[in-house]
């Protein structure tokens, strides 16, 4: 599959107010993301990994340099970039079906018929498993159901770039997983771009084309990107044993345990797997 740039970090800074004089929360951040590409930032608490998600989203502006987006600078927010939190952020009065329909109705308008709306917005709670459910109020649904339809709002937007905040950060074990599963598939039908962030280094790497690894702030930066080269579609049972996973794995884990501090020259790895190595521990704190 041919990939082209659409999403361009330029020279990234961003300073905030503080009382002894600005804080430089993010320097000279470059990164350039395919179109249908999957990026995963993951970094320790306090690296700028939101920051610079809500720069792409247009929720912050960048003190410095800026974002492109398929030519042009993204300056505010807007519905060809869709968010989805850690939490889903539903509004309870209204059901599953009528949380879409909002996002669906600011984005087209009048654009599309009552039945073209309907049609729309049961396709994309079915794309996430939940087509079911479109009367349920979300007291009425688990936490992971509620998350799909935060999943499902996004989607109905038509997003060109998906970004996700640790979406599935406050989910047990196994729903979480099935969501993983979810969205890998959502990926592959759509070929729609997605910057997530992450504390998970297996998540990352299972569902990455590349991960960004963020230094600690302040004055954060990108320290290294790691290129996940295995094949898709991927099964994370058959991953286990496989050595080029375990080699991401630890690639990760190193750079989060050395801490990387943001004067080293951001470095793209891609050497071949080692065959033995080895992957200590599951999630950076």
């Amino acid at each position: 599959m041919m990939m082209k740039d659409h999403l361009s970090l330029e020279q990234v800074a961003i300073e905030f107010p503080a009382p002894g004089g600005p804080f430089r929360a993010l320097d000279k951040v470059n990164l350039k993301i395919e179109e249908g590409e999957f990026v995963s930032l993951i970094g320790h608490s306090g690296c700028g990994k939101s920051t610079v998600l809500n720069i792409i989203a247009g929720l912050h502006r960048a003190t410095e340099g800026g974002v492109i987006l398929d030519g042009k600078e993204v300056n505010e927010p807007g519905p060809e970039r869709a968010v989805v939190f850690q939490n889903h952020s539903l509004l309870p009065w209204l059901t599953a079906y009528q949380n879409v329909e909002l996002a669906v109705k600011q984005v087209f308008g009048r654009k599309k018929s009552r039945a073209e709306t309907r049609q729309w917005i049961e396709h994309n709670l079915e794309l996430v498993h939940m087509g079911h459910a479109l009367d349920k109020l979300p007291g009425e649904i688990s936490g992971g159901m509620k998350q799909r339809v935060g999943i499902a709002r996004a989607l109905a937007m038509q997003p060109r770039v998906l970004l996700m905040d640790e979406p599935f950060g406050a989910l047990d074990a196994l729903t979480r997983a099935h969501l993983q599963d979810s969205l890998m598939e959502i990926q592959a039908r759509l070929n729609n771009t997605v910057v997530m962030i992450t504390h998970d280094v297996d998540e990352a790497v299972l569902l990455s084309d590349r991960i960004v690894m963020m230094t600690n702030g302040p004055a954060a930066t990108i320290g290294e990107i790691l290129k996940v080269d295995l094949e898709r579609p991927r099964d994370r049972l058959a991953l286990a044993d496989d050595s080029r996973y375990n080699h991401y794995r630890a690639e990760v884990l190193r750079f989060l345990h050395e801490r990387h501090r943001r004067s080293e020259t951001p470095r793209v790895v891609v050497d071949n797997p080692a065959p033995d190595a080895e992957a200590a521990g599951k999630s950076a704190a």
